[in-house]
């Protein structure tokens, strides 16, 4: 038993050791909401450039013609 407990006596603590001292520190501070809301405006952009993909798709339109992007700017824009 005496052994044992004088092998692990020494457990490095956050007091101990600085580097888990930082790490307790941005555990214990950390706030996820900003990462989710970040997240969830990428997603929705995502979804709006694959419905706005779909929607060309659907209409077959030349996207090589200057004059048809025009229009869709212009519709874009309203």
């Amino acid at each position: 038993h005496s052994l044992i407990s004088s092998q692990f006596s020494f457990i490095p603590t956050a007091s101990t050791n600085p580097k888990a001292a930082l790490k307790s520190k941005i555990v214990a501070e950390f706030r996820p909401q900003s990462l989710i809301d970040e997240l969830l405006l990428y997603k929705r952009s995502e979804d709006q450039i694959e419905l706005k993909e779909k929607q060309l798709s659907t209409m077959r339109v030349d996207v090589c013609s200057t004059e048809t992007l025009k229009c869709l700017k212009g519709k874009a824009l309203r």
